[in-house]
């Protein structure tokens, strides 16, 4: 299952101005379409979150909704990564590490 399909049959409860800028993002990657739904939405959150960083000091509002796709998609892939507690810690561990880096 794709993450656009994961996210379309756990009907998040989001705007869905938020939920679009997410599978904008993850149409706009079709190879992550192969991955794993958590790491397909981990990687949207990289990605967003650099373009979080990247639009640096202009108006907060042009941020906003990127910032909190970003943070929709690490929620959702723990939500998804759940089916398998046994990894949580090292998904967890893994993230981290991966979205640190974005701001270092």
């Amino acid at each position: 299952m794709s993450a656009v399909a994961w996210i379309e049959a756990a009907s998040p409860d989001a705007p869905e101005r938020l939920v679009a800028r997410v599978r904008d993002i993850l149409a706009g990657n079709p190879a992550w379409a192969a991955l794993p739904v958590p790491e397909a939405l981990v990687e949207a959150a990289d990605v967003l979150l650099d373009l979080v960083l990247a639009e640096g000091d202009g108006p907060a509002r042009d941020r906003a909704l990127d910032l909190l796709a970003a943070d929709a998609c690490v929620t959702w892939a723990f939500e998804a990564a759940a089916d398998d507690p046994s990894a949580l810690a090292a998904r967890a561990r893994d993230t981290m590490a991966r979205l640190a880096k974005a701001v270092a």
